[in-house]
Order: structure tokens, then C-alpha cells, then sequence
């Protein structure tokens, strides 16, 4: 640091950082301020980056450590870069780039600083270090007056600067300075209603400032802007930790226009690099979509200004009076964040900021439910779940509960089957050529079904999966007969496991007289059996109630799965007779025995498949209505559970770390320590 272009490796020789981490206090007016951030260097883009300059800042940091309650440097620079902050906010010359360039240097300058002592010493004394040398009454405050104020900077920086070229680093150097200070929950496992930065970030003083952030952050996520050319793209050929970096400075002064011209960036050999390609692309959307993320995923058990702001905003096309009925929090445009969402790669944060929107935003989720072009959301978390084994757990519950969420709704239930969709490549179990939307669900959906029945064996997982498709039951149209197929066959495959198991526990029962400790192939006892078993009587169960609710509302609309029904009927047999299932498989008895009837009248002459559903058609309009035994119509409704922080805090988090712009040592994080379930999903 200082004024030359900075190399990494020179950073444990400059005589800056020296006399910076040293035993003399440095006054606010020394010189020695404006030489210290007068450096170029480009902010690391990757975690071996982050590491390689966490190493060249160690001795650094380690003096700090010893000199700093003395000193008060570090303090002083936050000072600084208030100052810095305050002249890009004041500045009137938009042609003026030396403000923004060491503003951004000051606020890098901090972030790797307090980065370092949040790992290492904790949350309480980097307050501690912070707040060094000030008044005696500024101690006695509730809050440190120097984190606070460098908080309220960096929402001026985030809400109040114009974006442009120049201030795009600065704005995302104030997001990711946000990050950082939040990371404090990384190494605690105490709520974050305890820590001191929490309460900075959600005191009475700021809630009003809550709105316009969470509007400025949404924006930064919608508008997607690429960085200015060559910000935070290494030059071929060059060492990305060793070479000088392209920093801002150097940017602008030779032209981000021309200096991406002979450029051409391979990713090759590091899929680190390409999964995260994205945050060198549009770093600003990114990162604000994770910083959106943890402030509203925290303090959720007292009012979190920044969450009710997300539940609360409108879209621009609302009429006024219906803003002022939903206590509007601000106006967004609600159409660009849906072709955003829709656009960019369904990732776990984007899926997670789908899910909030969808489930607490009813302005957000009326929208989308007048959408017509609802497949350009919808098929992006059909490919999540078809590619299961490609992603995480988590990423994979969010996605059933979001269809879950918009199962609950029956417009949403019909026009997924009115939408037809062609070209579906990804799909690779069959060839279809064309298919509805509806159909598509169902397939993926049960094929999700079939992989937790062989990896990952969650009971819940079964339940969402299901109880999505019950919503929609009564609204199936025109299946497909592949799609009749895959339904009836997961029925089959359920009850050959089931009556498999249900021998194998009737078997051991006969054949001793206790059920506790009794090995079956050496590893699972018979009362894990037994749950097996009702878990799966359960879900066998749902998946007739679902066919029933089918027949019931849909007959005359689904001749393919009539079709399938009467040359599967084999599989009902075994459950006429069961408790479980007989009032269910009764129903669907009825509808196998009146189309057999009509077939067999027809049998002196060879059917082919057309005159089977041609025969099926003609008796479907004969069908009387009541001949069904009326059942509770199937609804579902996803509730949250009481405590969703013990999930969305540890998954939030978990996203944040995966940035390619941020990285912390996993040394001392302690956030993940503690056993991270998926969320129970409860329906009523």
C-alpha cells in the first residue's frame, strides 16, 4: 500500500503498513493518511486470492493486535475513511474520480482489517479495537460511536452515490464491508439479538433507512450491471496473486472502454471459477442479493425493519389504494425482478429469495400467478430437481416448497396445464416432444420421489413432494400417457416395497416375541421397520388419494390415465381388502369395473390402443357423477416452522461463504457447528 502500484507480495515490507501497525498514533491531519491509500491494487477475485493476501496482512494484523489499544489506529483509519465517505457524498463533479478511488481504498483498507479481527479475536474485541483512544463519554454510549457511524457511511455509500463507472467499486467494496461486519454470527453460536453489530444494523435510529436499502439492493440485484470492463478481470497470461493489479486507478486512467479489447479470459481447469463466474460478472447484483439475504434472515423473532420492508413493497403498476391497504414499504418494478429471477442461473440464493418473496410478499405472489409466461420460472426449479444429485439438499427443499407455495393456488393449478411446452432436451428419461407444463411438473416431481426413495430416504422430503401434487390433483387435464404412466408406476413401485416389508415385519413378529434389538441382514432393527412401514402406508396411501381426487374432478379429462389405470388394474388387487387403503381403492375400483365393462362389450372385434381411448372418451360421458364416494378435498398449505432461523441462518451463511469476492478461514467459525437439519415442512 502507499503510493505505488501494489504486488501482494510486497505487502510485508511496506513501510506504510509498518508505521500503520506500529507503536505511534498517527494524527487524523498527518499526511501519512493520503500516501497510505494512495495505492492501486485490485480486490481479490477468488479464495486462493483472499488467502494469498490474508497471509501478506498476518504480521501486519499481528502488530495491530499488540499496538492498536494503545494507538488507536485502527480507529483512526475508520475516521478516515468517514471523511473519504463524506467527500464522495458532498463531492459535485462527477468527472472527479480520485474521491471514489480512495474512498474504495479506505473501505478495503478497513474490511481486511476488521475481517482479521472478527476471525481471530472475536466480535467483542474487534469492538474493543474499534473504539480505542475515544472520549471517555463516547464509551459510556449503548453503542460504539465509531462502528455506528462507519454503518451509517456505508448505507450513504449504498443508497446515496450515484452508480456510475467509477463508484461501481466503491458501492460494492460498501457491500461487502456490510458482510464482513455481519460475518460476526460466523463465529458465534448466540442470536444475533446479542451482538453488538446486529443491534447497530437494526437500532431505531436507522429503521427508516430500512426501506430505501432493501429498494437499493433489490435494484442492484434486478438491474444485473456488468463491472466496468477489466475492473475485476486479470490479464491473460499474468499471475492473478503476483502480477500488479488492475485497480481502479489504473482502470480509468487507461480506459475501461479499450481494455478488454485483446482480452480473452480462460477458465479452464478451475470449475471453482466458471460455478462463480457470475460474481466477477455482475459482482454488485450478486453480492447484494447475499447482504439482502442476511438482513432480513436475521433478528426474526423482534422486528427486523429491513425483512418487514422486503414483505411489504409493491409493484409501480399498483394502484395507490391498494399500497396504502397493504401498508406499502416502497414501489418496485415487479416485472423486472421476475425476467431477472428467470433470466440469471437458478442458484441457492436467488431460489432463496424466490421463496421469501413468494411465501411473505403477496403483492410478489399475485403477480406471478398473472403471469402467462409462468414456465420461464417454473422450469428452471423443474431442472434443480431433475439434477438433484448436481446440488445440495437444501437447495433442493426450497425448490418443492416453492411449488408447494404456488400449488396452494388454483389458478396457478390450471394454467400450468394449459401452457405446452416443446424442445424439453434436459428431460432425458424419454423423448417427449411435447408436453405440458402441468405434465412436466408431475414427472419431475415424481421422478424426485423415486431418488430420496433410493438416496436420500428423508420422509419429509416425500411429504412436500406429495402434498404439492395433491393441490394440483384435482386440476390434472389431459395427461400425457407417459406422464399416466410414471404415475400409476410409482404407485406400483410403492406397494411392491410396501408388501415386501409389510411380509418381512410379519414375518419376524411370528417369529419372536419381541420387537426390541432384533437385527434383520446384520444392521436395521424391527422397530425402524415398523416406522418404515407406517411412513410408507402413509405416503402409498396419498399417492390413491391423489389418483382418487383425479378421477373425482377430472374423468372426462384424462382418458390416457384410464387407459394406464385398466392395464395396470393388477396392482390395485392387493389393497382392496386393507384397512389402509379400502375405502380409496374402492373408488378407483369403480372406475376400472365400468371401462372394463365397456371394453368387453366390444371384445368381439380386435382393439388397438386409438379405439381403447376412443372407447374410454365415448364412456366418459356416460359416467354418472355420483358414483363416486365423496372425500375431503386435498389441500395443502406450507407453514413455516417456529424457529426457521435454525435452518435460514446456517443456509444463508453457508451461500455467503461460497462467494468468490469473500472468504473467511473456517479455523474458528462456529455457525456450523451446531446439528442443520432441513425445515420440517408442516401442512394443514
Amino acid at each position: 500500500m502507499g503510493a505505488t502500484p501494489s504486488r501482494y507480495e510486497d505487502l510485508s515490507k511496506n513501510e506504510y503498513l509498518e508505521r500503520f501497525s506500529g507503536r505511534e498514533p498517527i494524527p487524523l491531519n498527518d499526511q501519512f493518511w493520503s500516501h497510505f491509500l494512495s495505492y492501486n491494487m485490485r480486490p481479490p477475485l477468488t479464495r486462493n486470492d483472499q488467502i494469498e493476501l490474508d497471509s501478506r496482512l498476518d504480521l501486519c494484523c499481528q502488530n495491530l493486535l499488540i499496538n492498536n489499544q494503545i494507538t488507536g489506529n485502527i480507529g483512526s483509519l475508520i475516521q478516515i475513511s468517514l471523511i473519504r465517505v463524506n467527500e464522495l457524498l458532498s463531492m459535485t463533479d462527477s468527472e472527479n474520480i480520485v474521491p471514489a478511488w480512495q474512498t474504495y481504498n479506505a473501505l478495503f483498507a478497513v474490511r481486511c482489517i476488521l475481517k482479521y479481527l472478527i476471525e481471530t479475536v472475536g466480535e467483542e474485541e474487534m469492538v474493543k479495537h474499534t473504539e480505542a483512544q475515544l472520549p471517555e463519554e463516547c464509551l459510556n454510549r449503548l453503542l460504539p460511536v465509531r462502528l455506528q457511524s462507519f454503518f451509517e457511511a456505508l448505507v450513504g455509500v449504498i443508497v446515496d452515490v450515484p452508480l456510475c463507472e467509477f463508484t461501481y467499486l466503491v458501492h460494492l467494496e460498501a457491500i461487502n464491508c456490510l458482510l464482513v461486519l455481519l460475518s460476526v454470527q460466523l463465529f458465534s453460536q448466540t442470536p444475533a439479538e446479542y451482538s453488538t453489530v446486529f443491534r447497530i444494523v437494526m437500532n431505531n435510529e436507522l429503521r427508516v433507512h430500512a426501506p430505501v436499502m432493501v429498494c437499493t439492493l433489490l435494484n442492484n440485484f434486478a438491474e444485473q450491471s456488468h463491472a466496468p470492463p477489466g475492473l475485476l478481470t486479470p490479464q491473460p497470461g499474468s499471475s492473478i496473486v503476483f502480477s500488479i493489479a488492475a485497480g481502479l486507478w489504473n482502470v480509468i486512467t487507461m480506459g475501461m472502454a479499450n481494455s478488454l479489447k485483446n482480452i480473452q479470459v480462460s477458465h479452464s481447469g478451475n470449475m471453482e471459477d466458471v460455478e462463480k463466474k457470475r460474481d466477477t460478472e455482475t459482482p454488485l447484483a450478486s453480492q447484494s442479493l447475499l447482504l439482502l439475504l442476511v438482513l432480513t434472515n436475521h433478528w426474526t423473532t423482534s422486528r427486523n425493519p429491513y425483512r418487514d420492508a422486503l414483505f411489504l413493497f409493491t409493484n409501480v403498476e399498483d394502484d395507490c389504494e391498494t399500497s396504502c391497504e397493504t401498508h406499502c414499504a416502497f414501489k418496485f418494478n415487479v416485472d423486472k425482478l421476475y425476467k431477472t429471477i428467470c433470466k440469471i442461473p437458478n442458484t441457492d440464493e436467488v431460489t432463496l429469495l424466490l421463496y421469501m418473496l413468494l411465501h411473505r410478499n403477496q403483492n410478489v405472489k399475485q403477480h406471478v400467478m398473472k403471469r402467462p409466461d409462468v414456465q420461464l420460472l417454473i422450469i428452471p426449479i423443474l431442472r434443480v430437481l431433475y439434477n438433484a444429485p448436481e446440488n445440495t439438499s437444501h437447495h433442493i427443499y426450497m425448490s418443492l416448497i416453492i411449488l408447494l407455495i404456488l400449488s396452494e393456488d388454483e389458478t396457478f393449478n390450471k394454467k400450468v396445464h394449459d401452457i405446452m411446452l416443446k424442445g424439453i432436451t434436459w428431460y432425458t428419461e424419454r423423448s417427449i416432444s411435447e408436453i405440458s407444463l402441468g405434465g412436466l411438473l408431475i414427472l419431475v416431481v415424481i421422478r424426485t420421489i423415486q431418488y430420496n426413495m433410493l438416496k436420500m430416504r428423508d420422509r419429509y422430503l416425500h411429504t412436500n413432494c406429495l402434498a404439492a401434487l395433491a393441490n394440483m390433483s384435482s386440476q390434472f387435464r389431459l395427461l400425457h400417457p407417459y406422464v399416466s404412466q410414471r404415475l400409476i408406476s410409482l404407485f406400483e413401485t410403492l406397494a411392491k416395497k410396501y408388501i415386501k416389508l409389510e411380509s418381512t415385519v410379519r414375518g419376524q413378529s411370528n417369529a419372536v416375541s419381541t420387537t426390541v434389538n432384533i437385527n434383520i441382514n446384520g444392521s436395521v432393527a424391527n422397530n425402524d421397520l415398523i416406522q418404515d412401514l407406517t411412513v410408507l402406508e402413509e405416503v402409498l396411501r396419498m399417492v390413491l388419494e391423489i389418483i382418487n381426487s383425479t378421477l373425482t374432478h377430472q374423468l372426462a379429462h384424462n382418458p390416457n390415465l384410464i387407459y394406464t389405470l385398466l392395464y395396470k388394474k393388477d396392482v390395485i388387487q392387493p389393497f382392496r381388502t386393507h384397512s389402509t387403503f379400502q375405502d380409496i381403492v374402492q373408488n378407483i375400483d369403480s372406475v376400472i369395473n365400468f371401462f372394463s365393462y365397456k371394453l368387453e362389450q366390444k371384445e368381439q372385434c380386435q382393439l388397438g390402443v386409438s379405439q381403447v381411448l376412443s372407447t374410454i372418451q365415448q364412456g366418459t360421458s356416460q359416467w354418472p357423477r355420483d358414483r363416486l364416494r365423496k372425500f375431503p378435498e386435498l389441500k395443502f398449505k406450507y407453514v413455516e416452522e417456529e424457529q426457521p432461523e435454525e435452518f435460514f441462518i446456517p443456509y444463508v451463511w453457508s451461500v455467503v461463504c461460497q462467494s468468490a469476492l469473500l472468504h473467511w478461514s473456517a479455523e474458528n467459525i462456529k455457525l456450523f457447528l451446531s446439528n442443520q437439519s432441513e425445515p420440517t415442512i408442516i401442512v394443514c
